[in-house]
């Protein structure tokens, strides 16, 4: 009798880009030399923690942001993704949310008010998307880019509901959660794994059909 086979185990890499980002950022004031990081092949980062041995597969890459106010910030970040789409393709998918403006009052000497942008949705759709692959069966192995104790709830959740799923989680450079370290036990520390960004670095040039794009002079030391 001929023994069927397993079928692959499909991961899905989520990052939560808020809290990815600002971690990294604060991170380079730390070790400047993560600079050169910042232009990432997010596919080539992510298949180096899928293990082969246990018959997983990279499925989807989906990095959950919101485009910046700043025009500049705004055309950065649309270089690193398109970029990273003529790498990966469909692999590798933004989903944006949106920035509100969000008044604070001074407490101190001057009593004005001041606008500070803030950014909505990516905790609900990063959320809604975990629990919707689950469901929808496109995931066995999930791996959750975040130190943001918000989704403690949704990992509850999953856990409870989707036993057989697996939920690793990963912080972000320069930032923990011992929440979110208490209900997994085991976290990864992406600071550990310099090795692994300096391998998903992409060329300073990435070319498609039709536009070019180039790593932003100040995303290199």
């Amino acid at each position: 009798m001929t023994q069927q086979a397993t079928p692959p185990k499909k991961v899905i890499f989520y990052f939560d880009g808020f809290n990815f980002y600002h971690g990294f950022k604060s991170y380079i004031s730390i070790n400047s030399d993560w600079k050169n990081y910042y232009w990432l092949d997010f596919g080539k980062f992510c298949s180096q923690f899928v293990f082969t041995h246990d018959n997983q597969v990279l499925q989807k890459i989906k990095y959950f942001t919101a485009p910046p106010k700043n025009v500049q910030k705004r055309s950065k970040q649309n270089a690193l993704f398109s970029a990273n789409k003529i790498i990966n393709g469909d692999l590798f998918e933004v989903i944006n949310g949106h920035y509100a403006d969000k008044f604070i009052d001074c407490h101190a000497t001057c009593k004005e008010q001041f606008v500070v942008p803030e950014e909505k949705c990516t905790d609900v759709n990063l959320a809604l998307a975990m629990v919707n692959d689950c469901i929808e069966g496109n995931v066995d192995v999930i791996t959750l880019i975040t130190a943001d104790s918000d989704q403690v709830s949704t990992i509850k959740f999953i856990k409870n509901k989707f036993p057989n799923i697996k939920i690793k989680v990963y912080f972000p450079p320069d930032r923990k959660s011992n929440e979110i370290r208490s209900l997994m036990g085991t976290v990864v520390f992406l600071e550990n794994h310099e090795d692994k960004f300096k391998n998903a670095k992409m060329p300073g040039i990435v070319k498609g059909a039709v536009k070019t794009y180039t790593r932003p002079e100040d995303w290199k030391k």
